[in-house]
């Protein structure tokens, strides 16, 4: 892994090198379509002589997420599904090569043809072979009877043929997207806020990022009250960090925002307690935007970052933040907090309005916020809202790269709803209506007008909770990293 941090279990993904030609004795991986006529064999050099007629003969088919395993002339050939054959594209290949990733754990040397793209190939390999065992014993691990936990990974796969420049960018944003999966994976009790910000310092210094942290003290002293009002019922108390990428090259200015709620309860008005304790995952937000500018700082991509990323634990107590209360903001906007589980949107605001104190160029933001996500898009498309022009890059983007993002408005009709009798502004609307759109205006109020921003609602896309796909494993999928480093760069290309 790229990063030494202390956490109590790493993810584990396949080991890649790159060669100008297959080990000896590797197993080789190939890719295979679906055509008019059947299963087809696109031209690449490590398909072997008699490839196509094994494979009609077992019945493959050559459909996406199909993983053919075949021993040819002393050769173990596992053929991966790219879908139609007139349909191939980077995302096809990526996930296709993820599913062959997954099924290498019995495979010590493999081979793969960088013939169809190199980035694809890499992050497909590095992120579908992402599996998590977490803190299970090894012999537990190991016991496929009474687990079902995935092995961990050790197998090596050589990329043929690749720029050696394309790979190492490649690796670097896949290992980034896996340290952001690595974080939401972790257990609330192992990562809280005092516990978070020291990673994110051991990431700051592999990376070359400049950090500052906030405490309790020093959030209260220069007025952070939306991240105290949330900290305040945990014995654990918040935090706010700051990294800095400032090469000397730099075109731009952009600064990136986070949602780091290590555990949320929905505090007094407490969640639902079945499905609780995937609110591990609301940090996802924050776990995204250090990857991103950890990433930013591998690549040496010349703008200058600023992050900042609120920590907190929402818990229920004696000292947390009740429904009517009345909270002051950084910066002086006062909320009514009407409900206590919105509080995403309270840390979030304090986060954008000290953002947009060093007047970024651009603001991205990305959050697990509202549920009203998942019901207005499904698990996979993120809500992408703000700027016309940044929100449609983004969600152009997102796409583009194979994390599902959709455009979407902020409502003028929903104007009144954000108003309060007792404050500048109340923090949700109660009601069923547009409840990812509200959150959005929200936060809108918290940026000057003359800053393009965006805000990037990955409740679900954050989390996958079913079985694994393509290149995406259980649990943490590492959403929006990739859409974020590959925004930076096109808006790198805009100077």
């Amino acid at each position: 892994m790229a990063f030494e941090i202390s956490l109590p279990a790493r993810g584990t993904t396949v080991r890649t090198t790159l060669s100008e030609s297959a080990p000896s004795g590797a197993a080789l991986l190939v890719p295979v379509a679906h055509g008019e006529d059947g299963i087809e064999v696109p031209v690449t050099a490590l398909a072997p002589k008699g490839l196509l007629e094994a494979l009609v003969a077992v019945g493959a088919k050559g459909t996406e997420g199909e993983v053919t395993r075949l021993l040819i002339d002393d050769h173990l050939v596992t053929a991966f599904g790219l879908g139609d054959a007139s349909e191939i594209d980077d995302e096809a290949v990526r996930r296709g090569v993820g599913a062959a990733a997954r099924a290498l754990n019995d495979v010590e040397r493999a081979a793969i043809s960088a013939e169809f793209g190199v980035a694809p190939v890499v992050e497909g390999l590095l992120l579908g072979g992402y599996t998590y065992t977490g803190l299970k014993s090894q012999a537990e691990v190991q016991d496929d009877e009474n687990s079902d936990a995935e092995t961990p990974q050790t197998t090596e796969v050589t990329v043929v043929g690749a720029d050696e420049a394309e790979y190492n960018a490649a690796v670097i944003v896949a290992e980034s997207v896996n340290l952001a999966r690595d974080l939401v994976n972790t257990p609330a009790n192992y990562l809280y806020p005092e516990s978070y910000a020291s990673v994110m310092g051991e990431v700051a210094s592999t990376a070359g990022l400049d950090i500052e942290v906030l405490d309790d003290t020093a959030l209260e002293e220069q007025g952070f009250g939306g991240i105290l009002s949330v900290g305040r019922g945990s014995s654990r108390p918040p935090r706010l960090v700051h990294l800095t990428w400032a090469p000397s090259d730099a075109s731009t200015k952009v600064g990136l925002v986070g949602k780091g709620i290590t555990f949320d309860t929905g505090g007094i008005s407490l969640k639902p307690g079945s499905g609780m304790e995937d609110m591990i995952s609301d940090m996802g937000g924050s776990a995204a935007q250090l990857a991103v500018i950890a990433a930013s700082a591998r690549l040496k991509l010349p703008v200058r970052i600023d992050a900042w990323l609120p920590l907190a634990e929402n818990m229920p107590s004696g000292t947390a933040t009740r429904p009517g209360d009345v909270i002051t903001h950084y910066g002086g906007i006062t909320s009514e907090v009407i409900n206590t589980d919105a509080e995403g949107r309270l840390v979030l605001a304090d986060a954008v309005a000290r953002a947009c104190e060093d007047d970024p160029a651009y603001l991205i933001e990305t959050a697990t916020l509202t549920g009203a996500q998942l019901v207005a898009l499904g698990n996979r498309t993120a809500g992408v809202m703000g700027s016309d022009e940044l929100r449609d890059l983004i969600a152009e983007t997102g796409r583009g790269v194979g994390e599902q993002a959709w455009a979407m408005p902020l409502l003028e009709e929903q104007e009144d709803e954000l108003k309060s009798p007792i404050a500048d502004i109340r923090n949700t609307h109660n009601a069923r209506t547009g409840g990812m759109l509200f959150a959005g205006l929200y936060l809108s109020r918290f940026v000057p007008e003359d800053i393009e921003w965006a805000h990037i609602d990955i409740a679900g896309p954050a989390w996958n909770g079913g079985a694994p796909y393509g290149y995406t494993p259980k649990r943490a999928t590492g959403a929006p990293v990739r859409t974020i480093v590959e925004t930076l760069s096109r808006l790198v290309d805009k100077q």
